[in-house]
């Protein structure tokens, strides 16, 4: 099995992932004409709107929130570290332009998820990628492929690396057996997930900002306690980045390297934060304005959030 893995995760995150995610960043970042700069106030904008007086999704601002806890985690944690220790302080700096990129992929994913979705039987909105798969592409055996993909990795293969990265941690740090954790932490995200999508939208609504903020502000705190060498940080990883500096990897092992940790951080491309912004009423109620909203999202995920991992690291 760990030879089955091995090779498909070289094959598929080594080169069809990589260059293909880049080159669709690249191509909506000049078809939608650099709409991550040209359009930043709105994105803010977008996120504070008055609610819409249609009840059937969920609210812009708790779009972002669900979105944004599933794009936080052992991705800006431990993929900085992991970035730092491959390619040198060069490949953060690649991360960052891996989320400028990703900021139009996430708009075009969320916007097209907005366009296409539906109303199911109790009058609440669904939608994402098998939705204008199956609709816009005229491919419905495509966007079933597509949701039994999404399945396994998201109820299956991303909560098993985010529950054993949290057991282990409570492991090391106060001795509690991994499983009790792992049961712990089942039996809490039953009681959202069983809730239904508005009960995950209210649940991270106020459990992200908090995380967010509680780790922007201790990442503030070392930075104004260390102000001074703040600077040589920064001159540190753009000068790794082009080799202007030794490094652990040099160009090509930090460009890689940042890439790869980027594209893990954001998921911008990855299909899974479209399946939320289908479910927001966006005020006003067009498909771009939740397109916005999930551009933002990758802004803070891979350059605020990992910016002061960076820093901390």
């Amino acid at each position: 099995m760990t030879s089955i893995i091995n090779f498909l995760n070289t094959v598929f995150w080594g080169y069809v992932l990589i260059y293909g995610l880049l080159a669709v960043g690249v191509f909506f970042t000049f078809r939608l004409k650099f709409v991550q700069f040209s359009h930043f106030g709105e994105m803010l904008r977008s996120i504070f709107q008055a609610p819409s007086t249609d009840r059937g999704g969920i609210t812009p601002f708790q779009a972002l929130c669900t979105s944004l806890a599933s794009r936080v985690g052992t991705g800006n944690l431990a993929g900085v570290a992991v970035a730092i220790a491959l390619g040198g302080p060069g490949a953060i700096f690649w991360m960052w332009v891996v989320a400028l990129l990703g900021m139009a992929t996430a708009y075009a994913e969320s916007t097209l998820a907005q366009l296409y979705k539906v109303r199911d039987a109790e009058g609440n909105f669904r939608g994402g990628p098998a939705f204008y798969i199956a609709h816009g592409l005229k491919a419905p055996w495509a966007g079933a492929l597509f949701s039994v993909c999404l399945i396994i990795a998201f109820g299956l293969v991303f909560n098993a690396v985010q529950a054993n990265s949290i057991a282990e941690a409570v492991q090391g740090a106060f001795g509690i057996p991994k499983l009790a954790v792992g049961g712990a932490v089942a039996v809490l995200a039953g009681v959202v997930i069983f809730g239904g999508i508005k009960t995950i939208a209210r649940v991270a609504e106020w459990v992200v900002p908090f995380m967010a903020v509680a780790y922007l502000g201790l990442a503030l705190f070392v930075m104004v306690t260390h102000l001074s060498e703040v600077p040589a940080v920064f001159m540190l990883i753009i000068k790794s980045a082009f080799g202007l500096e030794s490094a652990v990897g040099g160009v090509a092992g930090a460009m890689l390297n940042g890439v790869k940790r980027g594209l893990f951080s954001n998921e911008a491309g990855m299909g899974s934060a479209p399946n939320i912004a289908a479910s927001a009423t966006p005020n006003p109620h067009h498909p771009s304005s939740q397109g916005l909203v999930q551009a933002l999202g990758v802004f803070i995920d891979t350059l605020l959030i990992c910016l002061d991992e960076t820093v901390m690291e």
